[in-house]
């Protein structure tokens, strides 16, 4: 036999050398039906963090996903003999790295024996990096979403998933597994595997869930198929200033919204999903004096305030548990933590600034709570404009009980609540073919609130109006808050210039 016919040994592949432990990356990428991905189009308003587009590549190769399934049994076999003297996720991910490697060669070393069959480079590494994600990240739904582009991953069904990308458009990409149950199956393995574990199951139908990366996975069994959604958070570290250069928000209503949150006024952010509410609540944070002590309150974090380096000396983030098991005498599960809980034990904390992340429900009474308190409150809630916000969180905190009724809610919110500010997103096509769009996020409108008569309860005065296609414009003084926004440092002659010129921007495009 001559050197050219020999079957390589397995230690002689090139995948074999130079072995390093830790997570590897590299460029494998799901490609769409036309057999690749366009690569993203910055949208006005919006870009990329920087960094964000040197995610190393990952291996490009076929994958057998049922040999995958197999091998991973093995891996997680061979890891749980070794993972009692591990502590730490970095340690772990390693140490499943040097087993995926062992078992690897000794397959190879099968197949080349009984097979005269040498897989080549690519095809192993892809095999891997499959395994590996599949026993320590989302499996087949990895590579998706590693991919910086990708924003919003849509899947109902093992086989209809869809992608949007931070520019708007939407891809349709090939299956994540190759059959519903399989599905629902990888998703109670991810939930089962979180820092926060929860129940999959119909019983427990619908799962919210912050991953590893910080992106929110929710899945349902409600929904006809099995159904999940994973929203990106591609931008933690914002301030007012990045809002202001990706045409968010102007620079007067910076200089207001900064003012408010160093004058500790209460603001509500609404806006539809996907309308960037979570990264204004981020960019306001900023504004908060390094020094205050932080405590935030979420159903599943999304904020992150304590990862964002130099920001704050101080943050206290708690999230909801879910619970389980028999139910104690006040009807909660064993183990359960509602944010109300969690608010009640927060007041021990010497906290600054409370911050309730989400209103969905009967939570709206938690919130009201904590800007009651005097703190300088920021939450966020899904609603089409500022009134309807304001409605809602009333709706939402009757949820709380029969003993709450609208009157008392909206007293307590008129005295509580000062600014709503409404986000707006929009996304236009820019190809022929409506496969390309650009998705464009502005503040539309931020108002005033305050008591009102009855049967309304509030009043709502508008601070900064609607202009098509941009930010809102200053138009009237926020007068039960004005003198406290001036003493935080607030420039009204820049307010009151821009207001008086208003008319010019009423008909602009």
């Amino acid at each position: 036999m001559t050197e050219a016919q020999r079957v390589p040994l397995p230690t002689e592949l090139p995948m074999y050398a130079g072995r390093r432990p830790g997570r590897v990356r590299s460029n494998y990428r799901h490609p769409d039906e036309a057999g690749g991905m366009p690569e993203a189009l910055a949208p006005a308003g919006e870009v990329i963090p920087a960094g964000a587009s040197a995610d190393p590549p990952r291996p490009v190769g076929p994958v057998d996903w049922k040999e995958v399934a197999r091998l991973r049994g093995e891996v997680a076999r061979r890891l749980a003999d070794r993972l009692v003297q591990i502590a730490g996720q970095v340690e772990e991910e390693a140490e499943g790295w040097t087993v995926i490697r062992e078992l690897l060669a000794k397959e190879l070393k099968t197949n080349v024996t009984l097979r005269a069959i040498a897989p080549g480079e690519a095809e192993e590494e892809a095999l891997a990096q499959a395994i590996f994600d599949s026993t320590f990240g989302l499996g087949r739904l990895q590579p998706l979403v590693d991919d910086h582009r990708v924003e919003n991953i849509l899947v109902v069904g093992h086989e209809r998933v869809v992608v949007e990308h931070s520019d708007g458009s939407m891809h349709q990409m090939p299956a994540v597994a190759d059959s519903d149950a399989e599905l629902v199956d990888s998703i109670r393995f991810i939930a089962g595997r979180s820092d926060n574990p929860r129940s999959f199951t119909p019983s427990h139908p619908f799962l919210n869930l912050t991953l590893s990366d910080g992106s929110r996975l929710a899945a349902s069994l409600e929904t006809g198929r099995p159904s999940l959604v994973i929203r990106r958070h591609r931008i933690r570290k914002v301030t007012l200033n990045d809002l202001v250069e990706w045409g968010t928000i102007s620079e007067v209503m910076a200089d207001f919204l900064s003012a408010a949150v160093r004058a500790r006024k209460s603001i509500l952010v609404s806006g539809a999903q996907g309308a960037g509410k979570t990264t204004l609540v981020r960019a306001l944070c900023a504004e908060i004096p390094r020094m205050e002590v932080v405590a935030t309150f979420e159903s599943e974090r999304e904020l992150f305030l304590p990862e964002l380096e130099g920001q704050h000396a101080v943050v206290f983030d708690w999230e909801m548990r879910a619970g389980s098991g028999e139910r104690s005498a006040d009807g909660q599960l064993a183990g359960q933590r509602t944010t109300a809980n969690q608010i009640t034990s927060s007041f021990r904390f010497r906290a600054d600034r409370q911050i309730v992340g989400e209103v969905l429900g009967a939570e709206a009474m938690d919130m009201i709570k904590v800007m009651e308190s005097g703190t300088g409150s920021l939450s966020t809630t899904h609603a089409a404009n500022a009134s309807v916000a304001v409605n809602k969180i009333i709706t939402c905190a009757l949820e709380a009980g029969p003993h709450i009724s609208h009157d008392l809610v909206a007293a307590k919110l008129a005295a509580t609540l000062d600014l709503v500010v409404q986000m707006h997103s929009e996304i236009t096509p820019i190809d022929d073919f409506g496969q390309i769009a650009q998705k464009r996020r502005y503040v539309s409108e931020i108002v005033e609130v305050t008591p009102g008569e009855w049967p309304r309860g509030f009043a709502l005065t508008t601070v900064f109006r609607k202009v098509p296609g941009r930010p809102a414009v200053a138009q009237t003084r926020a007068d039960s808050i004005w003198g406290d926004l001036v003493a935080a440092g607030f420039n009204q002659a820049a307010f009151e210039r821009e207001a008086t010129t208003a008319h010019l921007w009423r008909d602009r495009p």
